[in-house]
């Protein structure tokens, strides 16, 4: 690796982080956690590690239900970790694997054997990275056009909309710049790329009369509205077995939801709504706000910084908002290829 690489290590005592700390910390990156809940917290922070050593005996958040919750995330499924534990029965192992861990490491500790451990998960999760690169490459003209389908679906529901097909692929690549930017893989950021054109494609199902109404929608037009959220669902389907449908659905079903708890069609309140979706409402508002419709003017740039700054902790992912917001001369860049 160019740089350092940067390792968490987790563990409740003092003297085991002092141990590992002073065996790494010449030829890596240390951040240390005392605990399962800092050690999830450190995992999404930028930068984050790019290996954990994780300990399993630990008081509230043990090992098991940080690499459990740290595998359940995009932005953290993708970072190696490595159980350091004394606990190593063959069905510790077994669950430990089973939940996502690359490797164990047995105290007491022995340096040389630590040490290469992690550099060999360092070199294999380079070699995954370059690897899918290179399968991205080799297979671009086959996923060209199922993502040019993909597209056109979403688009249809746009058109139906009377709103641009544009808007649909500049939502997507905003989605894009603020997944890698909150921590999500290259992998996964790009499957949200090409998953989030179909976020309002339940729009095909709900009837002009209330889709292209000009002015303010009753309460029962209100609620014909919001079906096209299980319209969408249904269109897209059976998953099983495709990562750019099951993330579709994820967007098509909770892109509305607020991080209040005030949103629909669940009321999910914070992280309980999914990160695709989270990324998603962000960059749909911003587009939206920001474009020109038959019923509106487009708001300046500023104007929409401003309402997203606004509703940080309210509608927003307040970490999210941030995010895109240091992303904005992307974004802007974004928004003038992709021009209406």
């Amino acid at each position: 690796m160019s740089e350092r690489a940067t390792l968490l290590i987790v563990d409740d005592t003092a003297e085991n982080l002092d141990v590992l700390t002073g065996l790494f910390k010449d030829k890596y990156q240390v951040k240390a956690a005392k605990s399962g809940k800092v050690a999830i917290k450190l995992a999404q922070m930028k930068p984050q590690p790019d290996l954990i050593l994780l300990d399993i005996m630990m008081p509230e958040v043990d090992g098991y239900q940080v690499c459990e919750t740290l595998k359940s995330q995009p932005h953290t499924a993708h970072i190696p970790i490595i159980f350091v534990t004394a606990k190593i029965s063959p069905s510790d192992e077994i669950k430990g694997l089973s939940l996502g861990a690359v490797d164990y490491i047995t105290k007491p500790i022995t340096p040389a054997v630590a040490l290469q451990r992690v550099q060999t998960q360092l070199a294999l999760y380079n070699q995954k990275q370059e690897l899918y690169l290179k399968v991205k490459e080799q297979t671009k003209e086959i996923n060209h056009s199922k993502i040019e389908m993909v597209k056109r679906l979403g688009r249809a529901a746009e058109y139906k909309d009377n709103e641009t097909g544009m808007h649909v692929l500049r939502m997507s690549h905003y989605c894009h710049v603020l997944a890698v930017a909150c921590g999500m893989s290259l992998e996964d950021a790009d499957i949200l790329r090409d998953a989030a054109p179909m976020h309002d494609i339940g729009k095909i199902g709900i009837p002009d009369d209330v889709l292209l109404k000009p002015g303010k929608l009753d309460s029962e037009e209100w609620a014909v509205m919001q079906t096209h959220v299980d319209i969408g669902v249904d269109i897209l389907g059976d998953t099983a077995g495709s990562r750019l449908l099951e993330m579709a659905v994820q967007v098509a079903q909770s892109h509305h939801e607020k991080w209040n708890g005030k949103g629909y069609p669940q009321g999910l309140v914070g992280e309980d709504i999914p990160l695709v979706a989270r990324v998603a409402t962000i960059a749909d508002v911003f587009d939206a706000l920001t474009s020109e419709r038959p019923y509106k003017e487009a708001w300046s740039v500023e104007r929409a910084v401003s309402l997203l700054k606004e509703e940080k902790g309210q509608h927003f992912d307040p970490n999210l908002v941030d995010l895109f917001i240091g992303k904005l001369d992307e974004i802007l860049e974004i928004k003038t290829k992709f021009k209406d």
